[in-house]
């Protein structure tokens, strides 16, 4: 009594002490992580100005809670960094050119949100935003002014961007000479000889590219090349799957269900006969006691039952049983409970609707009565000519469905409207009619009706037993154990496990290659302790263990080269044939160059520099460029195309004629830039100094 005494009176000094440490040991490893203190408290910079972490926090919060469903905390983190680096660019660009935004523009922005704009709080009689309202409301409800404080800020940060894109989509016109070349390129033709020698004559063998190549080629284009910091890392994946016993055990199982099994009652002290699946008289009740899916008293259509065996369940005869079988991850048998005709149905309908129904976008105003007469005499067309039908919901109906003549699909019994469902289902296929709903009048032609079963399904599903679960921890957890003190590869090939290839991953990526969100992985691949041959083992719900190893640290700056190759080494391949190909292409005469590379002299007619496609061979536009170029009867140097390497000789140069005025032209290059404006930010952004710290923040 006197030690449980003791340990009484110091329980809450051991529970100080170990709560003590085990902060200490939370607080340190935060700290190494960079879930606490960061030297800076900023979450990143945009052209010097800081963005602080907390201001970033809480908006991050809010995308969360008002986002889309299903959005993730790193997709939101996203989408504010996105926000937040565009408006620190912009504002930058407003102050330098002195943009302002005054009330009427601020009230034009608000205006522009329906929440404003159409609210009936702020509306005059007339139905129109009345800035007198809007004034008095908050005036009068002081406890709402913080909110349009919050909503102003955003519609002077819009007003401005409104002045600022006018300003740019200003400053982006089309001359004159503008439209007149174009006109000259669209008009303007030119016939030639040509000989071509392709680059596919030289083999690729033939001309080796260095890694040091394609690096003087990215320096060469560095913004173009320009990469983000990545990380590799290469993996073994131990499934949390199901072995041969645990697989037999559920087959085992679920094939005794079929006959009937003598089981000892506790409360008789005496062995029951049961009946099996086959003798079991309440089907339902022996499903949900014996199945891991409830049982299903609904009918199902033959495209809807599991394809390999939808044949066989689909004309099993009532109150026989079929299998077992597999559906996906189910060891299944099923009782077949009957079969009942036009359970779904298809139907195709043309909808006229008229003021007073539920249809929006209406395509014409028309009174009931109206309706009605349309309809009919749309019945009567039909009627008489059912093929058209399909034309004449394209052209007639107010429904969404008129774009796919009208077709509306299967569907069962209860899903439409009641007269409409009482058609359909009342009446043969190929019966056309009319009916009126809350929606307008349809005219309804029944294309099809499927006949569906019931079934009554035992499924169990395979999964790992609680053994095999604690054989495929103490595998995952050995072999993390091993690859950290031997080579990764060799330990997994000991193992029999399989290394997958890498995968690059950026500080802020969720997925994680096949095995798809894995966040934990790339934070862990960005902590600040964590470097190239760490190894760790992450367990992953669902899927198993996934025991990763750091590879290769790509810092931030030009791409790697394995990276860059497949985009650039085509490129400098075809720069070197072109130099062998030049090196054979002499000759006074096109004939002669024909010969010297065992090619073919051949005629290009009517090309222009829009059109400017050699046949079979494809886009030109440098090779129709020169032909212009040239002198008529005179021969070109080499010319390195798309393709491969070109002699041309100018046959007939044709000038259109001049025209007064190129307006047309002018338009057509006018609409061609006019997406330029949405350029604006993109530019910013190569241009700007950007730090970005999140992942320093545990994001």
């Amino acid at each position: 009594m006197a030690v449980l005494q003791k340990i009484r009176q110091r329980s809450l000094l051991l529970i100080l002490v170990i709560g003590f440490s085990l902060f200490a040991f939370i607080a340190q490893d935060l700290y190494r992580k960079g879930g606490f203190n960061q030297t800076s408290k900023y979450v990143g910079s945009i052209n010097d100005k800081d963005i602080s972490f907390e201001d970033f926090r809480v908006k991050v919060s809010n995308v969360e809670k008002s986002g889309q469903q299903g959005m993730t905390s790193i997709q939101a983190a996203n989408r504010v960094w996105d926000q937040e680096v565009s408006i620190a660019l912009l504002s930058s660009e407003f102050d330098k050119l002195g943009i302002r935004a005054g009330e009427k523009h601020i009230i034009e922005a608000l205006k522009s949100d329906q929440n404003i704009g159409q609210n009936p709080l702020f509306l005059n009689a007339a139905g129109v935003f009345d800035i007198a309202k809007f004034k008095e409301y908050f005036k009068s409800n002081p406890e709402q002014a913080q909110l349009i404080k919050d909503r102003e800020k955003d519609a002077e940060l819009n007003a401005k961007y409104q002045i600022y894109n006018t300003l740019v989509k200003a400053g982006v016109y089309t001359t004159e000479s503008e439209g007149k070349l174009k006109y000259e390129m669209e008009a303007n033709k030119v016939n030639f000889d040509y000989v071509s020698v392709l680059f596919s004559t030289v083999k690729d063998s033939d001309v080796k590219v260095s890694d040091a190549e394609i690096t003087d080629f990215m320096k060469k284009n560095e913004k173009k090349y320009k990469a983000d910091e990545t990380r590799e890392i290469e993996y073994v994946l131990i499934a949390d799957k199901a072995s041969p016993e645990d697989e037999m055990e559920v087959k085992t199982k679920v094939n005794s269900l079929l006959n009937g099994r003598v089981v000892y009652n506790q409360s008789t002290t005496k062995n029951d006969t049961l009946p099996g699946f086959k003798a079991a008289t309440n089907n339902a009740e022996f499903v949900n006691e014996n199945s891991d899916i409830p049982y299903d008293s609904t009918y199902v259509a033959k495209k809807d039952l599991p394809t390999e065996s939808a044949e066989q369940l689909f004309n099993l005869p009532q109150g026989e049983i079929y299998g077992p079988y597999m559906r996906g991850d189910y060891y299944c048998i099923s009782k077949s409970l009957g079969r009942k005709a036009g359970v779904n149905a298809k139907a195709s309908h043309i909808l006229i609707s008229y003021e007073g129904t539920k249809v929006p976008n209406q395509k014409e105003k028309r009174t009931k009565e109206q309706a009605k007469a349309k309809a009919e005499a749309l019945l009567v067309q039909v009627q008489a000519n059912p093929s058209s039908f399909l034309m004449l919901a394209l052209t007639n109906s107010d429904d969404s469905s008129a774009q796919q003549g009208g077709d509306l699909g299967y569907f069962s019994q209860g899903q439409m409207v009641k007269p409409f469902n009482d058609f359909v289902f009342n009446n043969p296929i190929g019966k056309i009619g009319l009916v009126e709903t809350d929606f307008g009048f349809h005219i309804i032609n029944i294309t099809d009706k499927q006949d569906a079963v019931r079934l009554a399904t035992i499924a169990q599903k395979i999964e790992p037993s609680e053994a095999t679960t604690d054989k495929i921890y103490q595998t995952a957890v050995k072999f993390e154990m091993d690859a950290n003190e031997k080579d990764f590869e060799k330990v997994a090939k000991e193992a029999k496990l399989t290394v997958n290839p890498s995968v690059k991953v950026k500080a802020m990526d969720e997925n994680f290659g096949n095995a798809g969100n894995q966040r934990q992985i790339v934070r862990w691949a960005y902590e600040n302790d964590t470097k190239v041959g760490d190894v760790k083992r992450f367990e992953v719900a669902n899927v198993g263990n996934i025991i990763a190893k750091i590879k290769k640290v790509n810092e931030a700056g030009l791409m790697p080269v394995e990276d860059a190759r497949p985009m650039i080494e085509s490129i400098l391949k075809n720069k070197k044939k072109t130099e062998l190909i030049k090196a054979k292409m002499t000759g006074a005469t096109l004939d002669a160059i024909a010969k010297a590379n065992a090619a073919t002299v051949q005629q290009a007619l009517d090309l222009t520099l829009e059109n400017a496609s050699l046949p079979n061979v494809g886009q030109e536009k440098k090779v129709v460029g020169t032909a212009f170029a040239t002198a008529v009867n005179k021969l070109s140097a080499p010319i390195e195309g798309n393709s491969g390497v070109y002699v041309v000789q100018t046959k007939v140069l044709t000038k259109a004629p001049a025209l007064k005025n190129h307006a047309d032209y002018v338009a057509k290059v006018k609409a061609q830039v006019s997406s330029y404006s949405g350029r604006v930010i993109p530019a910013l952004k190569a241009e700007a100094e950007i730090e970005d710290n999140r992942v320093k923040f545990n994001y």
